[in-house]
């Protein structure tokens, strides 16, 4: 909790009570607005609520039709005169509270409220005129009968009301909802509003609930976008509660003035303060809006680990005291070095402080290595073992939780996220971060070491299969992502250093040789050459490459117990790749389902079945034209006919993984068994995905540009075609200009294409070699395009086509849209970007819809069941 400090004492000669009650000028001010989490959180929940609304408009037609009748039912027994008398005070109301309050603020001197109510105001009254243009014009009829209510003398009612919403976004961020008076009249108003609304028939509950989410959820978004006023207590605030509590404090000084105490995540603001008499104390701070800071995080988490408790994501400050205190309590009861927790206090209604006494010490993440002693590293062990002894998880055992004294003594602190009654997986997680908590400063021999000395080897052993880095902390994660691009970078440069020493050798073998003029033996001395380099490479990587820590853990514990368990524990319930996938896979199964259900048997039975038979043709062809598009950058020998059963193969895997993963996972393995060294088979799947992306540019560009010029006398590219262009133009400057995106694509790219220019060089000297894989991207693509092609003239029947520039720019946009789809073989984001652009380019409707069915049905579903016979053949015989 504290830090090496010497807190403010009191000056020769002065007396201790004259000394004046104040906070240190080091405090950091306190920002005058700041974007509160919860606003956020509102935000989004508002924006689900308002998608569930519309959800339920859409899909739920009977259920509020039948609370529409029952609500006209109950209200045609009410008085006319009772009717417009409610009406007549809930117009006034509406009008008048708003702006009592601002009056009421004003006086209060708090006029930026007002403003930012007027903001939220207006933008909600923006959001239901859009919303009113939208369910108007363009939304389903189920969602305007939902929201609207036909008139007496014609036309509808408004689907959001257009005062409604920017009097409930004014109130909302002004804080009205926040003082128990205001509120009861604002509920008063509003419910009276409604029942008078619903009960003359000039809206439906729909309406009425959408319109209350809008200005709600606009509200709370303003409130985020341009930040609250900070309410945070300050330190003049804290010396007032801790006189409350019977302190006599002199000054409060900010932790945060050493870096190393600077605030993480949401663990409080952090002060030492200084008594008239006494000694110094640790004061944390916490507030509303540091509680949720980390919501999205920690949600997360307990959504996606699983058999693993953990605390809620949302706790109330009270919640969060009690938790913090009960811990500190118990784990100083176990006989661990804890803080000790002298006084806690509410500091008003949204913030609290804990007191400890004084901890003049360092954290371990700043001592220096000579600094941690072995002696040190086993009374952190001690201290754990203690813990575990009463069942009490730390689950935060990270460097800047770990306290050294000026004695030496190890205190464990920031406990506020432990748990008592902990279960063995729980224990076991803690055991594994301490590992490599202090793996990642003494090394992995002298971390286990001292562990298996202090817990026994069978303890350390039963935690292995939990060294996995989704059971330790965020911050332990990020360092070991670090290293491992920092060893990366070495191996990377000790592979460059041996190509380039391997490069000179060969050039002064030559010079000695002076040009040797028998072909045979030049190239017999060419293809040593490239052997000894490769051979060189490798042993060069080989001796570069390091384990990473975790694997360094695991071996060592290894050695101890060679029996041990390893393999790991599944923590994960759902991956968010899984979880994307899911969502995307539900979407695409609906826009499928809703496509079949507008396509009329009728329209399948009188199908072209010449033209089918000409696109099952063409599919088929598209197989033999992979095979030569990848051997065309294998210069070593590959079996034609096995690798275009390969590429069967992948119309299986392809289904259950995204296109542009599958494939090249299945390729890369197909070279390995087929003799190919790992890193140039990965490099050949690399210089065919690096050749078939450029081929795929210019091919759209191409087609695009013949497309704009089919119709017109003059050689020139449609308009839509220049707006493509620049609208890609215009996001590569973007990635391009903000550093982390820059980072983000070089980077994948970097993996992606790493070793390929090596590679391409050795093609290069095979020019049939890069023919045949040039040319196989060409047929591939001209093979998909003709099976497009074709399934549109068997559902057109002559009479509707298009040219096949269209066809191709269509299925080139489609396919690039594929492979970025998170669903496997872009299912949906496929059939949806294909069926659009034929659209788009003059085809009806009742075409396009069976063609691309047709299209996706040989090219993507009935290949796999000969797809999963090749995958299990090729497996049989070791060519998987």
């Amino acid at each position: 909790m504290g830090h090496d400090i010497q807190p403010p004492g009191d000056s020769p000669g002065q007396a201790p009570s004259k000394l004046p009650e104040r906070v240190s000028g080091d405090e950091p001010l306190l920002a005058a607005r700041v974007h509160r989490p919860s606003d956020l959180m509102r935000l989004l929940v508002g924006i689900l609520a308002i998608a569930v609304v519309l959800a339920i408009a859409a899909f739920a037609h009977g259920t509020t039709s039948g609370l529409e009748q029952d609500i006209n039912k109950g209200a045609g027994g009410a008085p006319d005169v009772f009717v417009k008398i409610a009406g007549l005070v809930s117009s006034i109301a509406v009008l008048l509270v708003p702006v009592a309050f601002a009056i009421e603020r004003l006086i209060k001197r708090d006029g930026l409220r007002i403003a930012d109510g007027v903001l939220a105001a207006v933008l909600a009254h923006g959001v239901t005129l859009a919303t009113d243009l939208w369910v108007a014009n363009g939304a389903p009829g189920t969602i305007q009968d939902a929201l609207t209510q036909p008139q007496s003398g014609g036309g509808l009612t408004d689907p959001v009301h257009n005062y409604l919403a920017p009097v409930i976004a004014y109130m909302t961020a002004v804080g009205m909802a926040r003082r128990p008076r205001w509120r009861v009249v604002l509920w008063m108003v509003l419910l009276l509003d409604a029942f008078t609304m619903l009960v003359a028939g000039y809206t439906t509950a729909l309406s009425i609930i959408l319109t209350v989410l809008i200005g709600w959820t606009v509200a709370y978004g303003t409130l985020y976008a341009v930040g609250s006023p900070n309410v945070r207590p300050t330190g003049q605030t804290l010396l007032a509660g801790l006189r409350r509590v019977g302190f006599r404090p002199v000054t409060a000084l900010r932790a945060e003035g050493v870096p190393e105490a600077a605030d993480s995540g949401d663990r409080g603001r952090r002060y030492i303060v200084t008594l008239e008499d006494g000694p110094p104390l640790d004061v944390t701070v916490v507030d509303r809006e540091q509680q949720a800071h980390g919501f999205f995080y920690r949600a997360w988490r307990r959504i996606t680990l699983r058999t693993i408790t953990t605390r809620r994501s949302i706790v109330s400050l009270r919640q969060a005291l009690e938790q913090e205190a009960l811990l500190a309590y118990a784990a100083i009861a176990a006989g661990a070095n804890a803080p000790k927790l002298i006084a806690t206090s509410e500091l008003g209604p949204d913030a609290v402080m804990l007191v400890y006494e004084h901890l003049g010490g360092r954290t371990l993440d700043s001592l220096d290595d000579e600094e941690i002693t072995d002696e040190l590293v086993r009374s952190a062990w001690r201290q754990v073992r203690a813990l575990q002894s009463r069942r009490i998880a730390h689950r935060r055992l990270a460097g800047d939780a770990i306290l050294v004294d000026r004695s030496g003594k190890v205190i464990l602190t920031d406990l506020r996220g432990g748990e008592i009654a902990a279960g063995d997986l729980v224990l076991r997680m803690d055991i594994a971060q301490l590992l490599t908590t202090l793996g990642l400063r003494v090394g992995a021999e002298r971390a286990v070491a001292a562990a298996v000395e202090v817990l026994g080897p069978d303890t350390i052993a039963d935690c292995l299969p939990l060294l996995q880095p989704i059971a330790l902390s965020r911050s332990t994660r990020a360092e070991l992502r670090r290293r491992a691009r920092e060893r990366s970078a070495r191996e990377r440069e000790a592979v460059l250093a041996a190509s380039e020493a391997a490069r000179q050798a060969r050039a002064e073998a030559r010079a000695q040789a002076n040009l040797e003029p028998d072909r045979k033996v030049a190239r017999a001395e060419k293809q040593a050459d490239k052997k000894a380099e490769k051979r060189a490479l490798d042993e060069a990587l080989d001796e570069a490459r390091e384990e990473d820590l975790l694997a360094q853990i695991r071996h060592q514990v290894l050695r101890i117990r060679p029996q041990a368990p390893v393999v790991p524990v599944r923590l994960e319930r759902i991956k968010p790749r899984t979880l994307v996938s899911l969502i995307a896979g539900a979407v695409a199964a609906y826009f499928l389902l809703s496509q079949i259900a507008r396509t009329p048997l009728s329209t399948v039975s009188e199908a072209d079945w010449r033209w089918v038979a000409a696109a099952v043709l063409f599919s088929g062809l598209s197989y033999v034209a992979a095979a030569m598009s990848l051997l065309g950058f294998v210069p070593e020998r590959v079996g034609f006919w096995r690798t275009v059963v390969a590429q069967v193969a992948g119309s299986f895997v392809k289904i259950v993984a995204p296109a542009a993963v599958g494939g090249v996972a299945l390729n890369t393995r197909f070279l390995q068994r087929a003799g190919v060294r790992p890193g140039l088979a990965v490099a050949s799947v690399g210089a065919s995905q690096l050749f078939g992306l450029g081929a795929h540019i210019l091919l759209l560009l191409s087609f695009g540009y013949l497309t704009g010029t089919e119709k017109s006398q003059s050689f020139t590219p449609s308009r839509t075609v220049i707006a493509g262009l620049l609208t890609v133009a215009v996001l590569v400057l973007v990635v391009t200009a903000i550093p982390f995106m820059r980072k983000f694509v070089s980077t994948r790219l970097r993996s992606l294409f790493a070793g390929v220019v090596p590679r391409m060089l050795d093609v290069l000297q095979r020019p049939m070699k890069l023919v045949t894989g040039i040319g196989g991207m060409l047929l591939l693509t001209g093979a998909f395009v003709f099976c497009l092609d074709a399934s549109i003239r068997a559902f057109g029947h002559g009479d509707v086509t298009v040219s096949y520039a269209s066809v191709a720019v269509v299925f080139l946009a489609g396919n690039a849209l594929g492979s970025a789809a998170p669903t496997p073989g872009g299912v949906g984001a496929v059939e949806g970007a294909l069926t659009f652009g034929l659209v788009a380019v003059g085809l009806p409707i009742e075409v396009a819809t069976p063609a691309v069915l047709l299209y996706r049905l040989l090219t993507l579903w009935l290949p796999v069941l000969p797809g999963w016979i090749c995958f299990n053949w090729l497996s049989k015989r070791g060519a998987l």
